[in-house]
């Protein structure tokens, strides 16, 4: 277990994660057959080689699970109990077969939690970033943590 107990999170707190990821044409097509998301504009190179962006673009929900998957290993890796809202998602920018992203996690608050009093709650920010640093998600995560065993 890698994760942080929920006393070991402050406010303000910021991870760069060491880890990044380039994404492939495998994953983007194996990403929307498993979520059975047949939009076009991931899985037809002719359709999307006539839009705007001249290729497909990587499904949005996937760079969405990449980015907050980045970020546990450093931060609720084992300490986690679940994730209870992710809100203010965003995709500034289009992500594409190829681009290789990176991931930063800052804690915005934390509090204790008034139904369980062993766990608490930790509001996270995450924002993934794409080689030439420009920003391609960003969301607001709120999970369930535990605190530390005594």
């Amino acid at each position: 277990m890698s994760g942080l107990w929920f006393e070991e999170f402050e406010q303000g707190q910021t991870f760069e994660h060491n880890l990044s990821r380039t994404i492939t044409e495998a994953d983007n097509m194996w990403f929307c057959n498993a979520t059975m998301n047949t939009q076009p504009l991931h899985i037809d190179f002719h359709m999307a080689s006539n839009t705007e962006f001249g290729q497909p673009l990587v499904n949005s929900i996937f760079t969405l699970g990449l980015m907050i998957g980045m970020s546990v290993t450093d931060t609720t890796l084992g300490t986690t109990i679940g994730n209870l809202a992710m809100t203010d998602v965003n995709f500034p920018n289009p992500v594409f077969h190829g681009d290789t992203l990176h991931v930063r996690t800052t804690v915005r608050s934390k509090r204790e939690s008034k139904s369980r009093p062993n766990d608490g709650i930790v509001v996270f920010y995450h924002e993934a970033f794409k080689q030439d640093d420009a920003m391609v998600a960003n969301c607001v995560r709120t999970a369930l943590m535990r605190k530390k065993p005594v």
